[in-house]
């Protein structure tokens, strides 16, 4: 089942911000972030805030339905732009994300577009993304988004192994993803991106790198690599415990990583963050980078997360819930918090360390300051940033990534 949501103070029913949250925006990009919460079948791995129809029967009702679901959104949209009032930011970036957002018709994912385009217009070159599903789009789809002002796009290949797919609960078939970049690319799509997901249970070494070569070979200009992990409450968790398939260990999953840096660097891909790796700077996701660096998002519809000016809320998450909030002239937040100096010293430390480019030494205190000359003995940093003031990964630190943090934050 889906993950909670934290715990927070109430969000005004007219969705208001504290007048600080505003003080400053004009130095920071402004992106939205667009979640679509349905999928045909959950994923064994999934705790993500999605819904079957099954799922939904019941109790979703017509206000939740996936035929009027772009309508909703597009009230949420407006709702921004009168929250954030006569902020003048355009957008810089859109992501579209689920779920599988896909399984709408492309015309609703335009449209969510063009009402972020009416409502806020966009900046010049804005990276426009969504993801898909391999199985849920054809060349005629491609087009559609394409010509609706869609320019890079994130398919879900996860892996080219019959058998991984099938302990992942995937649907699409070995060969289809990359089947899908050549259409994207014939559509007229800028940048392509394609997901892996290594150490599922029975996944071998020459799996994985059957997977790269075949991710690599389908000619996307940008590849997410995310190690497994398996949630409480997903399928997958369940049949680990009862023993059906095995838990793979942090070795491996180092191992594979290793696999995987190399073949990327071999074919001309450089990391620019912990589990991301592009052919060049144009080609990075530069949405998610706004997210590394502590950038302004409205997150629309049910589940999703926003952050404006230390401001964070979170929208409620079952879609009838939602649909009902804005139908009721209500804003869908459940609840969110005020970012002291502190917790966004903290946050960026944690977020800006994973990227290549590390985070500045003069955020850390004392005992972060000592970590890090540490960690440079231990050959985790990189010695030139590290004269320079910034505290950047090696590769083996990349591998401790999670311990070089908590060691940093002190």
């Amino acid at each position: 089942m889906p993950s909670v949501l934290p715990d927070g103070v109430p969000v005004p029913d007219d969705g208001s911000l504290p007048a600080s949250a505003l003080d400053g925006a004009a130095e920071r990009p402004l992106a939205f972030y667009l979640h679509v919460p349905y999928c045909a079948t959950r994923c064994g791995y999934c705790d993500f805030n999605t819904y079957t129809a099954t799922e939904l029967r019941g109790s979703g009702g017509v206000l939740a339905s996936r035929d009027n679901y772009a309508a909703m959104v597009a009230e949420e949209i407006r709702l921004a732009r009168k929250v954030l009032g006569d902020d003048p930011r355009p957008v810089r970036t859109v992501f579209v994300g689920g779920g599988t957002p896909t399984l709408l018709a492309a015309a609703d994912l335009v449209a969510m577009l063009d009402t972020v385009r009416s409502e806020f217009g966009f900046a010049d070159g804005a990276e426009i993304t969504t993801e898909a599903n391999p199985d849920s789009v054809d060349p005629a789809y491609l087009a559609e988004l394409r010509a609706g002002g869609f320019n890079r796009i994130s398919f879900g290949m996860q892996s080219a192994r019959q058998h991984v797919l099938r302990v992942l609960d995937r649907s699409h078939t070995p060969g289809r993803p990359e089947a899908c970049v050549a259409e994207a690319r014939a559509a007229g799509f800028d940048h392509v991106n394609l997901d892996l997901i290594y150490g599922t249970p029975g996944e071998s070494d020459d799996d994985w790198r059957a997977s790269l070569e075949a991710a690599l070979g389908a000619g996307p200009d940008h590849v997410s690599a995310y190690a497994l992990i398996v949630e409480e409450g997903t399928r997958l968790a369940s049949r680990i415990r009862r023993g059906e398939v095995p838990m793979t260990d942090d070795d491996v999953h180092a191992d594979r990583y290793l696999i995987a840096d190399e073949m990327f660097a071999s074919a001309g891909f450089d990391w620019y963050e912990v589990s991301n790796w592009a052919t060049s700077d144009a080609a990075r996701c530069l949405h998610n980078e706004l997210y590394w660096r502590g950038a302004d998002w409205w997150g629309a519809g049910p589940g999703a997360h926003s952050h404006v000016g230390g401001v964070r809320w979170w929208n409620v998450k079952h879609p009838g819930a939602y649909a009902a909030a804005l139908a009721e002239g209500r804003s869908p937040g459940a609840g969110r918090e005020l970012l002291t100096p502190e917790d966004r010293r903290v946050e960026r430390i944690l977020l800006e360390l994973r990227l290549r480019d590390g985070v500045p030494l003069d955020l850390l205190r004392p005992a972060g300051l000592r970590a890090a000359g540490q960690a440079l003995t231990d050959g985790l940093l990189e010695p030139a940033p590290y004269e320079e003031g910034r505290a950047a990964l090696t590769l083996r630190g990349r591998l401790l990534a999670d311990g070089v943090v908590r060691d940093l934050v002190d």
